[in-house]
């Protein structure tokens, strides 16, 4: 299937869902379930919770869908939807989402986890647990959703509402500060035979 004929049985299934078609519905939760719950994953840190917040999401989802106007960004408004989900959910259980699992942090730091050294790679990824942590809440979304949910940049600009140069803008500076911290922890230094956090 070629990527135009994917988009227009997406859309096709997007008007079915919404006009009450239980199998295009089923379509839809396939397509997007995985990457719905990944994002949240990431953030939550807790499968189960992350299991009952995509849950959540996809009846909000369900109810909203008939009133949902097609505007060519459904993906974006699903993911909207999943975000401000996990943060209502998050503020209710009065917990903080967690900075990023450790197959996030082999993206961004390639090399830094070594199989062969189980201690020393958890203080690895304890040091850039830390250096997330000192990003702003919404550059670590665009992280988050770039590198756990696997959207593109356009997605993530759509979803957060900015231009695509912004979202692009903001994730090298997030990357910049982390590659600081890091540096200033001398971290880098003594990683760099094992790679680097690529900006």
């Amino acid at each position: 299937m070629t990527n135009s004929q994917e988009k227009q049985e997406l859309h096709d299934n997007i008007v079915a869902a919404a006009n009450g078609d239980e199998v295009a519905w089923g379509y839809l939760v396939k397509y997007y379930s995985y990457r719905v719950f990944a994002l949240i994953r990431s953030k939550c840190g807790n499968e189960d919770l992350a299991e009952e917040i995509t849950q959540s999401t996809f009846c909000t989802i369900a109810q909203k869908l008939a009133t949902y106007t097609e505007t060519g960004k459904f993906e974006a408004w699903i993911f909207r939807i999943a975000m401000n989900r996990m943060r209502d959910e998050m503020r209710r259980r009065k917990r903080h989402a967690v900075p990023m699992e450790n197959e996030m942090i082999g993206v961004l730091a390639p090399g830094v986890i070594d199989e062969r050294n189980e201690e020393e790679t958890a203080k690895q990824v304890q040091r850039l647990r830390n250096a997330v942590c000192q990003l702003s809440s919404s550059d670590q979304d665009i992280i988050h959703m770039r590198h756990s949910a696997g959207m593109s940049y356009k997605q993530i600009a759509d979803v957060l509402g900015e231009p695509m140069g912004t979202v692009l803008a903001r994730q090298h500076r997030a990357l910049g500060k982390l590659r600081s911290l890091m540096d200033c922890d001398g971290y880098l230094q003594r990683s760099t035979n094992k790679g680097a956090i690529d900006g």
